[in-house]
């Protein structure tokens, strides 16, 4: 399959992840968010040495995603982590793909959650939720870990103009992370002759 240009081998992904000792099976999909923007996301049956994840969410989603960026390029690491009981089969024994559910907030590796402060986190954040699919950002998350990229990042420019924050696509490399970014749009404006 191809994303984003890139050629991408699900085979390769599911091996590396199955070397976590928390992971005894997986199986690895493209989903499409929106018109020509697929996400890879990941299926995973836990070893029972997993443990739960009862938190916050995200603990065992930021794990397997540190585990996947340390063996993987950034285009092969998925965005989101879907832990499951049992993988769902067709009545041939394989994988039935079209059964796996939709991730939600907890399958990303969303940071602990604090809310959006001031009106460029909270426009950010309402940006960052339509685009990446993601129904909940707080001011702690990270545009490329929650399967952000940089098509997505023009589209954020654009969004943002709608808002009236002006700021470049290296603005988000420098500072994915949603607090960091709006804190350098707002030194921006504030630098702006005549505001």
């Amino acid at each position: 399959m191809k994303i984003r240009g890139y050629r991408i081998e699900p085979a390769e992904i599911v091996a590396k992840l199955c070397e976590h000792a928390w992971v005894r099976e997986a199986v690895v999909v493209a989903r499409q968010n929106g018109p020509g923007d697929k996400h890879l996301i990941a299926y995973v049956v836990c070893a029972p040495d997993a443990g739960s994840d009862q938190g916050d969410g995200g603990t065992f989603a930021s794990a397997l995603r540190a585990h996947s960026s340390a063996l993987l390029p950034d285009y092969m690491v998925p965005s989101a982590l879907v832990r499951l009981e049992a993988l769902p089969l067709t009545v041939n024994g394989k994988h039935d793909r079209n059964a796996l559910p939709a991730p939600r907030d907890q399958a990303y590796a969303l940071a602990g959650y604090e809310s959006p402060q001031r009106s460029v986190e909270i426009a950010l954040a309402q940006i960052w939720a339509e685009l990446l699919g993601v129904e909940r950002i707080g001011r702690n998350d990270h545009f490329f870990e929650l399967g952000g990229h940089s098509l997505l990042a023009v589209q954020t420019l654009s969004r943002a103009s709608n808002f009236g924050l002006s700021f470049g696509a290296a603005d988000i490399f420098r500072a994915p992370v949603l607090k960091e970014l709006a804190s350098k749009i707002h030194l921006q404006v504030a630098t702006v002759p005549g505001r």
